[in-house]
């Protein structure tokens, strides 16, 4: 395995040597389902999809959990104000998260653990933290993490506790704490707060803090300790500080490594909802092929900041556009390659390289745009030993990024393009006519739609100009 990856912990790239051989452990940070998906949402799916298929393609047995945060101070807030159980606003944008994860070939995690379905886990980590002096309780439903019994805090992201704003995270400053920067596994519900968003526990009755619910999660389906947690880069602090520290206090391991994705900006500003530039994924698909705004999230390195403009899109449908047509070609010239062929065969030393180089996805594309250049070349040439060579080869890399074109994921979206380029192709001729009858050239116009009606292509002429279909059978 020579797979080398960037710590965010130690600040170093290092291999990747998995704690049980032939395996890896991911544990990466999921929605918080409190609103519909924006494309910032989607790079780090994307990103550990990414690093997901490229462990799996190295021979590696991976269990992937992604986490859903479905109850957080947001999602009550939210609820409240469209009217609706708290429960129900959740579903329904875990459900919105889901379909964009699916729109985009981001494969379905191992198992995908809810919050609200681990309390006993909670309550039990929660436990085991004041029994060694790590947590306290301030009242009914209230519990506190001493950060200064826990001298290691700030480890993570190479912070002194002195340094810090004690009004960082999701806890305000109260009088109840033994210390400013203390912060909350239990809470005791608020005034007004539905009694089905409480749970009752040896510290009374209230409902979990955010950092808790994930090293509950992670130690129950992955272990005391496991390979790699992952997320944002905006959730290094407080909450991967805040797991990392309530976990090894807690007296387990926790993760080996952690990885982070960079940010979606937009004129060197994160995207969020709350600047008021988040793009909505359901926009976003509105406007293109999904496989189009995968490769734009996909093509740049995870640990670089993606800088969303208005080229974008456009760059990357050309980019698909090439990609697409030299697989179509080329599968039309030396025939299908079956999928299991794809999956196994030898990829390019070059992209290889490129991707155990902490997964240098800009490198790994000049493998591919050099390999399908040559594809190119071949069918030009008449080589069909070459671009099934070129086809196999390139097929191969964009499967490990989740972007082979001929993998019925996509189908959709070649049938997206197949309509666009028959509405030109129908809207010229159309034009063509027109021109013709204002030109009083009646034969012109007669005979393009007649061969209009021979492709199947219905026209119907209104007050509006002429619009068209397809009629149910050639030529009727």
């Amino acid at each position: 395995m020579t797979l080398q990856l960037f710590d965010t912990a130690t600040r170093s790239v290092r291999e990747l040597v998995p704690r049980t051989p032939g395996k890896v452990g991911i544990y990466l940070c999921g929605a918080t389902v409190q609103s519909a998906p924006h494309v910032g949402h989607l790079r780090p799916a994307v990103a550990f999809d990414v690093l997901r298929r490229w462990l799996t393609r190295s021979g590696l047995d991976v269990t992937l959990i992604r986490n859903v945060t479905d109850i957080d101070d947001k999602i009550l807030a939210k609820a409240e104000a469209a009217g609706v159980e708290w429960w129900a606003h959740a579903a329904t944008y875990e459900r919105t998260f889901t379909a964009a994860y699916d729109a985009l070939g981001v494969l379905p995690p191992t198992y995908e653990p809810r919050a609200t379905g681990h309390v006993p886990q909670m309550v039990a980590l929660m436990q085991r933290l004041v029994e060694r002096g790590h947590a306290y309780s301030t009242g009914p439903g209230n519990v506190w993490f001493d950060v200064r019994s826990w001298p290691q805090y700030g480890e993570l992201t190479a912070q002194r506790l002195e340094d810090l704003n004690p009004e960082g995270g999701d806890d305000a400053v109260t009088s109840e704490k033994r210390d400013p920067h203390d912060f909350a596994l239990w809470k005791t519900p608020r005034p007004g707060e539905p009694e089905t968003a409480a749970w009752d526990t040896p510290f009374g009755r209230g409902r979990p803090g955010w950092h808790l619910e994930c090293s509950a999660m992670a130690q129950r389906y992955l272990g005391d300790a496991f390979d790699i947690h992952g997320g944002g880069l905006d959730l290094r602090f407080p909450h991967h500080e805040n797991e990392q520290a309530q976990s090894r206090a807690a007296g387990y391991p926790f993760a080996d490594r952690w990885m982070h994705s960079a940010w979606v900006t937009q004129q060197g500003v994160k995207m969020s909802k709350s600047l008021g530039n988040g793009l909505l994924m359901s926009e976003l698909l509105a406007q293109v092929p999904a496989p189009v705004v995968r490769y734009a999230l996909a093509s740049v390195q995870y640990r670089s900041m993606l800088e969303w403009g208005p080229d974008t899109l456009d760059e990357a449908r050309t980019t698909w556009d090439r990609l697409t047509g030299f697989v179509d070609r080329a599968t039309e010239r030396v025939g299908e390659v079956p999928r299991d062929e794809v999956h196994t065969a030898g990829l390019p030393a070059g992209f290889v390289a490129a991707m155990d180089d902490d997964l240098n996805v800009p490198a790994a594309l000049a493998v591919v745009h050099e390999t399908l250049r040559a594809g190119n070349t071949a069918l030009a040439s008449s080589d069909d030993d070459g671009a099934r060579a070129a086809l196999v080869a390139l097929r191969g890399m964009l499967d490990v990024l989740g972007l082979d074109p001929a993998d019925p994921q996509w189908a959709s979206a070649a049938d997206t393009r197949v309509a666009d380029a028959l509405d030109a192709v129908v809207q010229a001729e159309l034009d063509a006519r027109a021109a013709a009858r204002a030109a009083k050239d009646y034969a012109t116009s007669d005979a393009i739609r007649d061969r209009l009606a021979a492709a199947g292509v219905v026209v119907q002429d209104s007050p509006d100009g002429a619009r068209w279909t397809l009629s149910d059978a050639k030529g009727e």
